[in-house]
């Protein structure tokens, strides 16, 4: 049975259901879910580019932040840093690898947990991570709650929250995927009390002819890590926007499709076999964090945030090993790309909040150097 033949059957037995199950079993059903296959979805042979992909200097600029947090949080003997849906596991690997070589105190203080629900990706990250969870370093677990916190952390999420699922409103309600003669059909009901609070607090009323989204559950998660952490950092990147953007007219309507490195906005063509995504609305985010006993320390872009890490060392984390001068000139290309807004350096956003931490003793943080007021 095909995962549309699939969700046929789950229409045909509860009714039309809300977008948001509809977009969970299109990318996490266990056994046809967009990242249950074995098929590549990352890089080149995939279908979309995440940062790590690029190249490896942005686990090294991160390992160097993290490095930072851990000397702010006075140094502990063990420091968990848990990484939300590592795909691949190319940035723990790149921020294990240049920890060892460059940090080693901070090296012998860390252990690495990578959270991924798809069995299938968890398989890829062992062979990628092969050394490391060998020497004890990185562990692989399929959910949060199979962490154990020893009381010091950092929580790393890039690009987990886009892909979580969300609801779809429209001036007529809240949105429901049905089925009709052979093709899923779209449908409105009244707004939950939920969904109708989201609009207010963090979001905006959509006009006739827009559509916004909730993302509940990106809201649920907040506290799950707060509760998982007693004392630390939380690091989350996406492509996003804030409440004020919203209110300006912008990213409205931001439910998007990748498949081989072309973007469509048709949920519906070929379920299970695309990546679904929507923005993150910060504004959001930040307020379940703080609800969950989270401080928020800033937001910035990735431009400014890797700007910040690479200033003082004028990004010597990207060139150290490129010897000959085309390795150089390549080099200095990903690194625009990744670093300056005309890469995905002004796409992406960092929120950085805080759990238990002295707030003077955050205020040096190289990452935050460009923070505005939030």
């Amino acid at each position: 049975m095909t995962l549309r033949e699939r969700i046929e059957r789950e229409i045909r037995e509860r009714g039309p259901i809300p977008f948001s199950c509809y977009m969970e079993l299109c990318l996490y059903d266990p056994d046809a879910g967009y990242y249950a296959r074995s098929r590549e979805q990352f890089g080149k042979a995939g279908d979309f580019y995440t940062s790590s992909d690029v190249h490896a200097v942005f686990g090294r600029l991160m390992a160097r932040q993290f490095e930072e947090m851990w000397r702010v949080l006075g140094s502990p003997e063990r420091i968990e840093i848990v990484e939300l849906g590592p795909g691949r596991g190319l940035f723990a690997r790149d921020a294990l690898d240049w920890s060892r070589q460059k940090f080693p105190d901070f090296f012998r203080a860390l252990n690495y947990t990578l959270v991924e629900a798809s069995a299938a990706l968890r398989e890829k990250l062992a062979a990628t991570l092969r050394e490391h969870v060998q020497a004890a370093k990185a562990s692989i677990v399929g959910d949060v709650a199979s962490y154990l916190s020893t009381g010091n952390g950092i929580f790393f999420a890039n690009e987990f929250f886009d892909a979580l699922p969300v609801e779809v409103l429209s001036s007529h309600g809240s949105m429901r995927v049905g089925w009709e003669a052979g093709r899923f059909v779209e449908s409105f009901v009244s707004a939950s009390a939920a969904e109708m609070e989201y609009l207010d607090r963090y979001s905006i009323h959509p006009e006739e002819g827009e559509r916004v989204e909730a993302g509940l559950e990106a809201q649920r998660w907040m506290p799950r890590i707060a509760a998982a952490m007693p004392r630390g950092f939380v690091v989350i990147i996406d492509y996003g926007y804030t409440r004020e953007e919203l209110l300006a007219g912008r990213h409205r309507g931001t439910v998007m499709c990748y498949r081989q490195h072309s973007a469509s906005d048709n949920s519906y063509e070929a379920p299970g076999e695309q990546d679904i995504t929507a923005h993150v609305n910060f504004t959001a985010l930040r307020a379940a964090g703080e609800r969950a006993g989270l401080e928020c320390l800033g937001l910035v872009t990735q431009a400014q945030f890797l700007m910040g890490i690479g200033e003082e060392t004028q990004f010597s984390d990207a060139f150290e090993d490129a010897r000959l001068p085309q390795e150089r000139a390549k080099r200095a290309l990903q690194l625009k790309h990744l670093a300056t807004p005309v890469g995905m350096g002004e796409t992406f956003q960092v929120l950085v909040m805080s759990k238990g931490v002295d707030t003077e003793k955050t205020a040096g943080l190289s990452g935050l150097k460009f923070v505005s007021r939030f």
